[in-house]
């Protein structure tokens, strides 16, 4: 075994592992943190159901935890991992893993706060309704961790291939590049589903008759939140698996690392701003159950258009792996 290979794997190993789990870090405490000021509110509103509100901030927030887990198990088998024949390539996987799941695990940590804190504040409201409302914010919560369970999929895969065979150059490019794509586009499509999560939460407390068309609304709007992490993970999986000739140029490896960061880079708005669209149908449809039918048609519009950048990000990146 080469010995500076060797040192370098390990460098991006442990370099992997304290990203993964620093970044991966933020987004649930933030998510954690939303949580119990809503029921701090909520208690200050109905001290009466404190408990009630107590026990559905707990849940709320070990679902918001997740992400951090997911991180913290690619940290650890990083720091951990037996790294069997050292090659710069694996070095490259191993960091682009790190990256992919710390990324990743922002987005679906901060959404996944929004449902939780809402639900409380909505016990408060509506205590009768507490069981529909643990129910609603426990589905909300579960879609928003799928960016970061798209995240530790290819985080897995960068850490477990085997890519010995593939050359180097610029293939290193191509596997930072694929935990890149995953890990930024899964920051917008987390947040985003959180968005329509909590304002689904929230109707259902303000109207709990209108729980279904709420959670049906919810659910198709998050289903369309997580298209931009869905085209990172697309692209990762290009980069991962297909095969690239060797090459001295350095242009094609920055033409794999772009494709990455370019779908990576385009999908948070569009996550974000679908979540937002989202939101304001979901909202409004608690308000007024019996215009459900022309709220989620707009919905689905303005979501389609505010897609189209993302799209716009994915196409450029096709260029630049199969074109250019």
């Amino acid at each position: 075994m080469n010995p500076e290979a060797q040192s370098i794997v390990e460098l991006c190993a442990y370099a992997g592992g304290g990203i993964a789990m620093g970044l991966g870090a933020i987004g649930a405490a933030i998510g954690e943190g939303y949580t119990a000021s809503q029921a701090n509110i909520a208690v200050s509103r109905n001290a009466d159901d404190s408990g009630t509100i107590f026990k559905n901030m707990l849940v709320g927030q070990a679902v918001a935890e997740s992400s951090s887990i997911f991180a913290l198990v690619i940290a650890i088998l990083l720091l951990f991992l037996d790294i069997g024949t050292a090659s710069m390539l694996k070095a490259a996987a191993l960091l682009g893993a790190g990256l992919c799941m710390g990324l990743g695990a922002i987005g679906s940590g901060i959404g996944s706060g929004f449902p939780g804190g809402q639900t409380c504040f909505g016990i408060s409201r509506q205590p009768e309704a507490a069981p529909t409302l643990t129910t609603n914010m426990l589905i909300g919560s579960a879609v928003c961790q799928t960016p970061a369970i798209f995240a530790m999929v290819v985080a897995l895969m960068l850490m477990f291939m085997d890519f010995g065979q593939a050359a180097l150059n610029p293939t290193w490019a191509a596997l930072i590049g694929a935990g890149l794509s995953t890990g930024l586009a899964a920051i917008g499509s987390g947040y985003g589903g959180g968005k329509a999560a909590g304002a689904s939460c929230a109707g259902v407390a303000r109207n709990p008759k209108t729980v279904g068309n709420v959670t049906t609304t919810m659910l198709v709007g998050q289903a369309v939140s997580q298209t931009p992490s869905i085209f990172g993970l697309l692209i990762s999986f290009i980069l991962i698996f297909k095969t690239f000739p060797e090459t001295a140029a350095l242009a094609p490896s920055m033409a794999l690392l772009a494709a990455g960061l370019c779908t990576g880079f385009g999908g948070i708005g569009p996550g974000i701003g679908n979540g937002l669209v989202a939101e304001g149908a979901v909202k409004w449809v608690a308000r007024n159950h019996r215009a459900a039918g022309d709220l989620m048609r707009i919905m689905l519009v303005g979501q389609a258009v505010s897609q189209s950048t993302a799209i716009y990000a994915m196409v450029v990146s096709l260029v630049l792996i199969f074109v250019l």
